[in-house]
């Protein structure tokens, strides 16, 4: 079994290219968090939005995750973030080719 956590929040930047330069330490240092199975990285500069999808072992797992990084955002100068954990239901991701590990 295992969780996905949804985060978004507002940002004014960066984005793209710009944000891969500015975020590779962090992203690489996600890697060693406890659970942690993989991140997709969600932006959009229009809407001045950015966040992720994560897969995690356990909920416990996403939780702890999620109120370190609630923390860290909010470190960064964001006010307002946005945190969902969902377990995977693993029969109905397959079929739809999602992975689930």
């Amino acid at each position: 079994m295992s969780y996905i956590l949804q985060v978004d929040f507002k940002m004014e930047g960066p984005f793209g290219n710009e944000m891969v330069k500015e975020f590779t330490d962090l992203a690489k240092s996600i890697n060693d968090e406890e659970g942690l199975i993989w991140k997709i990285w969600t932006e959009d500069s229009e809407a001045k939005e950015a966040g992720g999808i994560y897969l995690f072992e356990t909920k416990e797992s996403a939780g702890k995750y999620l109120t370190m990084h609630t923390a860290r955002l909010k470190g960064f100068g964001i006010e307002k973030v946005n945190g969902k954990i969902f377990k995977v239901n693993e029969g109905l991701t397959s079929i739809n080719h999602g992975p689930s590990k």
